[in-house]
């Protein structure tokens, strides 16, 4: 566990820097490092108040079609009571910074640090800052995928600190899950967990399946491999891939490396244009 999530908190850099950076877009991932989450590229959303966001993900066509992802900042005594537009959009928050105070089903919650919300769609949850310090967290979106039989999922509100990680087998504890869902509830057409490396620990494969990825570094560093390149991250820049995209990592240290990943799991693939079934 952690007690400690990086967040971004804009700004601008100075005249006297280099513009050379670690970002970069292929035609199988991108990497968006923490440096490019400035002012300049910050969003307002309607009903929103005292809020502004960065997108770090959106559906593209021919790249990552399943998902988008938002770093919100939302000031004392800001937030919406109308916050999603879209009736078959499904929300996971993750807090990284501050206090969300979010409503759903009746109930009222106070998410701190850690704290993550799996929200269905049109189950009419609200959220505010009711606090006097700023207030960031990870909102990641999906067109929810109904399935005849299965009823849609319910209301999850926990924390980071509370979940037990899930050890991979065969790495001595050094490779671990945060699994926020049962995996084998079939209801979820989503994963968001964490990913925690001890230092010295490896994928020692390069991965390469159907699952489209968003990886936001919370903690630490590492080196990735991204289709033929091998890549250095840190805490708070983003992995977009697409699906199939060969995928590994070896995690250097000095301490944890921790990244908040998302997948699309659990359904048939499209075989018509539009996404039919």
């Amino acid at each position: 566990m952690s007690g400690k999530y990086f967040a971004p908190t804009g700004g601008h850099p100075g005249q006297d820097q280099l513009l050379t950076d670690r970002a970069i877009f292929t035609d199988a991932y991108a990497v968006i490092p923490k440096g490019t989450m400035r002012d300049i590229v910050t969003s307002y959303l309607p009903f929103w108040d005292n809020t502004r966001l960065w997108v770090i993900a959106r559906p593209m066509t021919g790249f990552a079609e399943t998902f988008s992802q938002y770093i919100m900042e939302v000031g004392p005594g800001g937030g919406s009571d109308q916050p999603e537009a879209d009736a078959q959009a499904q929300a996971v928050l993750f807090v990284v910074e501050g206090t969300a105070t979010l409503s759903v089903g009746g109930q009222t919650y106070d998410m701190v640090p850690g704290g993550y919300a799996y929200l269905p769609p049109s189950s009419g949850w609200t959220l505010r800052n009711d606090s006097e310090a700023m207030l960031r967290f990870h909102w990641i979106r999906k067109a929810y995928e109904p399935v005849p039989g299965l009823d849609a999922p319910d209301v999850i509100v926990t924390n980071d600190s509370d979940v037990a990680p899930t050890v991979m087998p065969e790495t001595d504890g050094k490779w671990a899950t945060t699994r926020f869902v049962d995996p084998a509830d079939l209801r979820h057409d989503m994963h968001v967990t964490i990913v925690t490396f001890e230092p010295g620990a490896v994928i020692p494969f390069l991965e390469t399946h159907v699952m489209e990825h968003g990886l936001y570094v919370l903690e630490g560093k590492a080196v990735y491999r991204l289709n033929s390149d091998w890549v250095e991250v840190e805490a708070g820049d983003y992995m977009w891939l697409r699906a199939f995209c060969p995928q590994a990592c070896y995690a250097g240290g000095p301490g944890k490396f921790r990244y908040l990943l998302y997948k699309d799991v659990n359904r048939h693939m499209s075989l018509r244009p539009g996404g039919a079934r």
